[in-house]
């Protein structure tokens, strides 16, 4: 193998060793007490239940992961990039298309030896835990709307990246950029009125006190806000959440339908203020800016690593394939994707803080969003006590014990 070669299994096999010490870690934390915050509310058989839930998702991860890696493995040093390369080339139809073709190919083959491991978290891990309410149809129609928005989205935006790759010259990467973002802000202002309505149901929130006390919280905060929508969340799942997406006239926020009955007024108005919070943070815009910057980098690394032959050798490459030399490129550069994911969980773990702390101090009752959060966790199975290394590698969200403590000052 060549350094190129070496530096990817060194960084794929890195991090799924580091997964996998982070899991075991945090199965051992599964032993500790439930936290004093916590007495009341979760008696000995809800603590050990999220504690099984815990150990359920960590082993079945840890198989997942396994799994992956080893089809990575076993495909590349098959030599199977290289022969789908020459499968392709053979149907005689062009950089672009038979582009498209490569590279559809390997994803719908991925997605396919995922859809085991799909349907199993979902009708057995899920179901064991009282979680699931999928039905297979539900699962079958996401499974093909998600299928048909890949095509629909992704399709030409990749025909537009080959195609400014193959004949852009040395600009190529910024025209892809411009591209990119152009994308990237439509999709932000589309999708929650075209995208996500395709598979759940939003209904604005009927007339009452949690719509006059929403309203009115919203004003005294200045928040233009429109609606507010109750999304039909148990459709899929007995767990409860409550989003923010969007911007402009397109921005909404969404409470499930789960949360809405779990949960009094007083908290739910806590938890949308939470929400808002994210927005009055400029957290949305963050966001935005820091995909479009990302975007942006690896568009440029792409450019400076597309031509390097030892880029191609170390797949066993017979010719060189602008096609393949994108998905090469987005092996290569993954240190560096690993190390961003850090500062992005941070970044988040801090936003969410900040958005406790917004909601907070604009309603004045700290305790009711300590509350709802304490209710999150017993009705979602939080893990109460995560290990530390697993929360840097895995959590965008603060541990909620964190968040409790933090709130309580």
């Amino acid at each position: 193998m060549n350094p190129v070669a070496w530096i990817i299994v060194i960084t794929l096999a890195g991090e799924y060793l580091l997964g996998i010490l982070a899991d075991v870690l945090n199965i051992r934390t599964l032993s500790q007490p439930l936290p004093g915050e916590f007495q009341g509310l979760f008696d000995s058989r809800a603590y050990a239940k999220s504690q099984e839930y815990t150990k359920a998702r960590a082993v079945f991860g840890i198989w997942s992961a396994t799994w992956n890696i080893a089809l990575v493995f076993g495909f590349w040093f098959a030599g199977g990039f290289d022969w789908l390369d020459a499968l392709v080339r053979g149907w005689g139809m062009g950089t672009i298309l038979s582009g498209l073709a490569y590279i559809g190919i390997l994803l719908f083959c991925r997605g396919i030896l995922a859809l085991p491991w799909s349907a199993y978290s979902t009708f057995v891990i899920e179901e064991r835990f009282g979680f699931n309410k999928t039905t297979v149809g539900t699962y079958v129609a996401d499974l093909l709307k998600g299928i048909g928005l890949a095509v629909a989205l992704g399709g030409p935006l990749l025909f537009v990246v080959l195609w400014l790759f193959g004949h852009a010259g040395a600009w190529a990467w910024l025209y892809c950029w411009g591209a990119m973002v152009l994308f990237t802000l439509t999709v932000q202002f589309v999708a929650p009125a075209w995208i996500m309505p395709l598979f759940n149901k939003f209904t604005p929130l009927e007339e009452g006190e949690l719509r006059n006390r929403i309203v009115s919280f919203a004003e005294s905060v200045k928040f233009s806000l429109q609606n507010v929508f109750v999304i039909d969340g148990s459709k899929r799942s007995a767990k409860s959440n409550a989003f923010f997406t969007g911007f402009g006239k397109n921005k909404r926020i969404a409470l499930f339908d789960t949360l809405i009955r779990q949960h009094t007024i007083d908290e739910l108005v806590a938890v949308l203020a939470h929400e808002i919070g994210h927005y009055k943070k400029r957290h949305i815009l963050q966001g935005i800016i820091i995909a479009i910057l990302h975007s942006g980098i690896m568009l440029y690394l792409f450019s400076l690593l597309l031509d390097r032959k030892e880029l191609y050798d170390a797949f066993f490459m017979s010719r060189q394939s602008l096609y393949a030399g994108l998905i090469y490129c987005g092996l290569l550069v993954s240190p560096f994707e690993f190390v961003l994911s850090l500062f992005l969980h941070a970044l988040s773990r801090k936003n969410e803080f900040s958005a406790d702390r917004f909601a907070a101090e604009t309603t004045g009752h700290p305790a009711i969003m300590v509350d709802a959060l304490k209710k999150l966790s017993l009705n979602n199975l939080s893990h109460l006590t995560p290990h530390r290394l697993y929360v840097i590698l895995n959590y965008s969200h603060p541990p909620v014990l964190e968040r409790i403590r933090a709130l309580n000052g």
